[in-house]
């Protein structure tokens, strides 16, 4: 069983940025799709983006593209998403999640489609 563990979450001040990792064991990744969500205080969990495992079609939720970058390391069975030029309305717990097979267009950013899910790092913008 894939379990998944996030860190690299912080307080950084508006136009600032981090690299939040998302560290596999238990299994490899090869044949996943990752995805990045977040859920802010009172709000609904919401995808920000997902990448297949091969590194193909990175997909992006509007609101962060241009401003986020999903990648991953094989070697390292580790998926990342770099956040740059944050924005006090990206303050949330960021929580990476993975499912065998592929997804496309918005079926990729449904909730339910994942399967295993880390913890979450939580990330604070201030203004």
């Amino acid at each position: 069983q894939v379990q998944l563990v996030e860190s690299g979450g912080g307080l950084v001040q508006a136009g600032g940025s981090l690299r939040l990792s998302c560290a596999a064991s238990g299994g490899t990744l090869s044949s996943f799709f990752m995805g990045w969500f977040r859920q802010a205080p009172g709000k609904d969990r919401e995808f920000v983006a997902g990448l297949r495992w091969s590194g193909d079609a990175p997909l992006y939720a509007d609101s962060v593209k241009g401003r986020f970058t999903i990648s991953r390391d094989a070697a390292k069975n580790t998926g990342y998403l770099q956040v740059n030029n944050l924005k006090p309305e990206d303050t949330a717990v960021y929580f990476c999640a993975v499912r065998t097979g592929d997804c496309t267009g918005s079926g990729c950013s449904r909730v339910g489609w994942y399967r295993v899910w880390g913890q979450g790092t939580q990330v604070t913008v201030s203004s």
